[in-house]
């Protein structure tokens, strides 16, 4: 496991897809700040490097047959996180939408961070809503045809930017919904309701953090694995 300490943290989750929960416990991120190694990130956060090793290692020792995202084409990935993770913000978000709405309104004057939390994740619907529309709509049906045309060798005539330009706009809209998150964690003290909240405001809290989570994974699978995988396979195929 020592080995771990300068793996990066987007190659350990990729090993492993479980090691997920104990960056997530730490607030290490591995989606768009992925290509830090262990100590890097441990060092930035002040943490105990052994500690994690310990926590990896024991994540390791019990869990599932990892999903081996590498062995997928660009497609069945693409599938996958439209199908798992699309899927997952779509349903999710007008509830937690809904929740904070209620949450806002009755409790705003006790507590007005979460006026402000309200107005963060206001934008993040948007955006992410606009967002998966473009990947769907875009990139991700770009992304089919270059695979495609590699494997029939008919992309001469394409230009990298036809990849390149929505892969950018994608990863810079990755970041903007991380730090509105990463604000939305700071305002509700990483998700900790306080002594007055109702079964509304506690439940908002549990779904935004899950939220979060999914968020990372999410962002990890596109900005780590599919995203250079298809500027790699593109760059191949058209030189």
């Amino acid at each position: 496991m020592n080995n771990q300490i300068t793996k990066s943290l987007a190659q350990i989750v990729n090993d492993n897809h479980k090691a997920a929960s104990v960056f997530e416990k730490y607030d290490l991120d591995f989606c768009c700040k992925g290509k830090r190694s262990l100590q890097d990130a441990c060092i930035e956060k002040s943490l105990p490097v052994e500690k994690l090793l310990s926590e990896l290692q024991a994540v390791n020792d019990n869990c599932e047959v990892p999903v081996d995202f590498q062995k997928m084409t660009l497609t069945q990935l693409a599938d996958y996180i439209v199908t798992k993770h699309h899927a997952y913000v779509k349903a999710e978000m007008p509830q937690i939408f809904s929740y904070l709405q209620k949450v806002a309104t009755k409790h705003g004057d006790r507590h007005p961070e979460m006026r402000k939390v309200f107005e963060l994740f206001s934008v993040i619907k948007s955006e992410m809503e606009e967002h998966m529309d473009k990947e769907e709509l875009i990139l991700f049906p770009r992304i089919e045809v270059a695979e495609e045309g590699a494997l029939a060798e008919k992309t001469a005539n394409m230009n990298v930017f036809y990849i390149q330009h929505p892969i950018q706009m994608m990863e810079a809209e990755h970041e903007k919904a991380g730090q509105l998150m990463t604000e939305i964690r700071e305002l509700t003290g990483n998700y900790t309701p306080p002594n007055d909240a109702c079964t509304t405001y506690r439940l908002s809290f549990a779904e935004l953090r899950a939220f979060e989570s999914d968020l990372h994974q999410h962002v990890h699978l596109e900005n780590n694995i599919l995203f250079p995988r298809a500027i790699e396979l593109f760059q191949k195929a058209t030189s």
